[in-house]
């Protein structure tokens, strides 16, 4: 039977009660499950919860916008290359984060929360004030000042009430918990996308669907933009469990794309170690990606080196030209998802990744909240 577990010292906590860290505060984890055939996939769902078969508890009314079944779309690159992208943007309220929200909030609410708070840079918040508007429950999000004012005016809109927090990403999480910490046994419960275990549960769903548009076989190769780490680890739990299920052969190579002005994650497995690497951080372009600390490194580290994947810091000049090449291929994306592009250029020169090779780059944020930006960054590569 599945457990929340703190991977340090292996505690363990039963699912029936939300928890969000375990006692020596740390993040939690669920390990991977049994995983699910072919023949499991719930078919008349037109969203992610096709897939619910493989989720660790039973979720009987799930909070549903129609997330997940993205299209993947086959694109061309400079180089030669003939990526698959996976057009994450196009979920409901505009990025990858409603697989993690959707999953996150149903057993949430399922289990009788009715009040959550959240930090976020910005996509994390807009996905938990939709699907929390959606499902009932009144939200308050917690941001930095910073933050992009359009993803802040769609937080707004759905009625959540929103924070802003002066100062880096960080500060906006110590408020956060700071207010879930005082509230009371009857106030609000912290559900943050960085901390939640089954954040990860839904956004696991992005490898059963891989698997399934490519005909029930794992791709090569995935690239993905990384700050926290929601995709990478979701994308290592399904595909985890798929091999488990015997319905694929292999795991994919996992790669893991950031800033150089912001790359944690890199500056430790470029060391080859488990722990935080001091790296100089600067401000991107891709602020999706820009997690000085991420909590999961070490579990993000394992899941680079047990599918033989590796990260790559790419600089700002490289995001630009990516974007650029994907607007000009009608993907209107935030610059955080042209990280990934940017990392694809990187691994087809080096021949890391064949230009044969069943690819996916996915694609994690719409233009659209950084219209502005994008539009500018874009000019600019092109004089």
């Amino acid at each position: 039977m599945s457990s929340y577990v703190d991977p340090v010292d292996g505690t363990t906590y039963p699912l029936h009660e939300p928890r969000w860290r375990s006692d020596a505060g740390r993040p939690l984890w669920i390990e991977p499950g049994a995983g699910l055939g072919r023949d499991d996939i719930d078919t008349s769902s037109r969203s992610l919860w096709r897939y619910r078969a493989a989720l660790p508890v039973s979720i009987p009314h799930p909070i549903t916008l129609g997330e997940g079944l993205t299209p993947l779309l086959e694109g061309t690159w400079p180089g030669g290359g003939a990526p698959l992208f996976k057009v994450e943007w196009l979920n409901p309220t505009g990025s990858f984060k409603d697989r993690g929200t959707s999953v996150m909030l149903s057993y949430l609410r399922d289990r009788g929360i009715r009040s959550v708070l959240e930090d976020s840079s910005g996509n994390g918040g807009s996905s938990v004030a939709g699907f929390a508007a959606a499902g009932g429950l009144a939200a308050t999000i917690f941001a930095p000042a910073s933050t992009s004012p359009a993803k802040i005016a769609q937080v707004r809109a759905y009625g959540a009430a929103v924070e802003l927090i002066a100062g880096p990403r960080a500060e906006s999480q110590s408020a956060a918990i700071s207010r879930a910490d005082n509230a009371g046994p009857d106030g609000s419960f912290y559900a943050s996308h960085n901390w939640q275990a089954f954040f990860l549960q839904g956004t696991k769903t992005l490898a059963y669907e891989l698997w399934e548009y490519l005909g029930f076989r794992a791709p090569d190769a995935v690239v993905m933009p990384v700050g926290a780490g929601s995709s990478l680890l979701g994308c290592f739990l399904g595909f985890s469990e798929l091999l488990a299920a015997g319905q694929i052969e292999r795991m994919p190579r996992l790669y893991a794309a950031q800033p150089v002005n912001c790359s944690p994650l890199d500056a430790s497995f470029v060391a080859g170690v488990d722990v935080p690497v001091d790296r100089p951080v600067s401000a991107t372009i891709a602020e999706g990606t820009a997690i000085a600390r991420p909590m999961r490194l070490r579990q993000m580290l394992g899941a680079l080196r047990m599918t033989g994947g590796t990260t790559l810091a790419v600089t700002e000049s490289e995001i630009a030209a990516a974007l650029d090449v994907l607007c000009a291929q009608g993907m209107f994306v935030e610059p955080t998802s042209a990280v990934a592009g940017a990392a694809y250029s990187r691994l087809l020169a080096s021949h890391v990744i064949g230009a044969a090779e069943t690819t996916v780059v996915m694609l994690s944020g719409a233009g659209l909240k950084a219209a502005s930006a994008v539009s500018d960054i874009v000019d600019g590569v092109r004089g």
